[in-house]
């Protein structure tokens, strides 16, 4: 098996494991904690990607950098100055945004959130325990970027998945019997990501193992700054558009409806364990392609991600947006959540399927050494975004947010793609929307409305399940006889099992 195929299985073995995990168990932490300590989660995963804005694009420059100078063995010294380099900033940034989220604890307690049953000394300690789980989930992040760069991949994922089940598992444990509080909920988060961070530490510098002392280089951060701004800069606008919805509904909204559209967003969220880890996988395979210049080797993997992506979120995506309802039923057991999210959870998954759709393209971009195209368009969207929101909350409260984000993805779709291709790839626009978008989608939609106009009223729970299923599984095989490369695999397994049997 080729290291890119063990990649990608690996990325989306992660992936998905903790995707299931963190979808899994929320019925048991709303069960524990109640509406409004769930929307706290959702502000902590609000505050996290804030968070990660102060990375300042220095986790992609270590990806990028480590990709490249793997290249060629004898470099291991400068990988290991990089890694030291980027690694001292790291540090220092999560030291001092972690105190600074600790002081302001208190007035996030009292003025920001508007909760009706938790104490503000409650929601005040919380925070407290979310800027240290923060605190140690951003030096994470370089580590675990270094050893994608490496191609340690599979690694990476053991790690993912290990800390992710403890983290999973261990917290319903707690909360069912050490203490059903939102406290004791993150205090166990702090203990796992400890034990992550030291794994990932430990992994990469053993990755990078040299007889040489690793120095800090200033002249690494000057060869490396204009990458590293363009991709920061698109970093901070990026967050600022998939988390500023979050940040306005939080303030805007009562704290339980907050929490059913923070409940919205984990289920449209669990596209992207299926989204990025394929990208974080091909990624450094297409920063060498680039510098080696190898046009044709790079359009050929290019257009082999984006129909792969295709054919893994469209299926997911096709179910939960057209059966979000029944899907939140079977899911939580709750007849009221599930009229109060399933609208958003359709928005917002439509929107999140489109993002996936063009994201091989923007991560071609920065393996490229070009993400200020993404930045611009980011910045455009993000002069919209705001006011927006506001416009559509007002008039349609939650699912009002959700719609802005899903035109917002589609201008990626129908504007930016095209742009890139005038540079990059050129005249593989055709080709993206024809083979890599069209017929996938049209296949999924007509299946995916098929099943929906006929699924019987009132099916019990179980058999709700197996219907979805099998909802399901039809679109992924009509996702999959419409992708030109998909299909070519399937005639090629076909005509071995032939030769096999004859």
């Amino acid at each position: 098996m080729s290291r890119i195929k063990r990649n990608v299985l690996a990325n989306l073995a992660g992936g998905v494991w903790t995707s299931v995990l963190s979808l899994l168990f929320v019925p048991l932490y709303l069960r524990y904690l109640g509406i409004e300590a769930y929307g706290l989660m959702g502000f902590f995963a609000t505050l996290m990607a804030v968070f990660s804005l102060l990375d300042l694009g220095l986790g992609m420059t270590l990806n990028r950098g480590m990709a490249k100078l793997s290249v060629h063995p004898e470099n291991i010294g400068e990988q290991r100055d990089l890694l030291r380099t980027l690694e001292i900033i790291y540090w220092s940034i999560a030291i001092v945004a972690g105190a600074i989220l600790f002081i302001a604890a208190g007035p996030v307690a009292a003025r920001w959130v508007h909760a009706q049953h938790l104490s503000v000394d409650t929601i005040r300690t919380t925070v407290r325990l979310m800027g240290i789980v923060s605190a140690l989930q951003f030096p994470f992040a370089l580590y675990q970027a270094g050893l994608m760069g490496l191609q340690r991949q599979v690694l990476v994922n053991a790690v993912l998945i290990i800390c992710g089940t403890l983290r999973t598992v261990g917290a319903v444990l707690v909360l069912a019997f050490v203490s059903p509080t939102i406290e004791a909920f993150f205090a166990w988060q702090a203990m796992v990501m400890f034990l992550q961070l030291a794994a990932t530490l430990i992994a990469t510098w053993r990755s990078v193992a040299a007889p040489t002392t690793p120095r800090f280089r200033k002249s690494m951060l000057r060869d490396e700054w204009r990458f590293a701004a363009g991709v920061s800069a698109n970093a901070i606008i990026g967050v600022f558009l998939t988390q500023s919805d979050k940040v306005l509904l939080s303030g805007l909204l009562p704290l339980a409806d907050f929490g059913y559209y923070a409940l919205a967003g984990t289920v449209a969220a669990a596209l992207w364990w299926l989204i990025v880890p394929i990208n974080a996988a091909l990624f450094p395979r297409f920063t060498q392609l680039v510098a080696l210049q190898d046009e044709y080797a790079t359009r050929e993997l290019y257009h082999t991600a984006c129909q792969l992506v295709a054919a893994v979120i469209l299926p997911v995506a096709g179910t939960l947006a057209f059966f979000s309802h029944s899907v939140l039923l079977v899911w939580t057991r709750n007849a009221v959540t599930a009229q109060h999210a399933s609208v958003i959870v359709t928005l917002l998954v439509i929107g999140t399927a489109l993002n996936g759709l063009a994201s091989v393209p923007s991560y071609f971009q920065s393996a490229a050494g070009w993400p200020q195209l993404m930045m611009y368009t980011n910045l455009v969207g993000a002069l919209i975004l705001v006011p927006a929101i506001i416009v559509m909350v007002s008039r349609l409260g939650a699912p009002g947010a959700a719609s802005v984000w899903l035109a917002l993805n589609l201008g990626y779709v129908l504007v930016t793609v095209p742009i890139m291709h005038r540079r990059l790839l050129k005249g593989e626009t055709r080709r993206w929307y024809v083979e890599d978008v069209l017929l996938p989608v049209v296949a999924m939609v007509l299946v995916a409305a098929a099943f929906r106009l006929a699924m019987p009223p009132d099916l019990g729970r179980a058999a709700a399940f197996l219907y979805i299923a099998l909802s399901c599984a039809a679109m992924a095989g009509a996702t999959l006889l419409a992708l030109p490369r998909a299909r070519v695999l399937l005639l090629r397994m076909a005509r071995r099992r032939e030769e096999t049997i004859a």
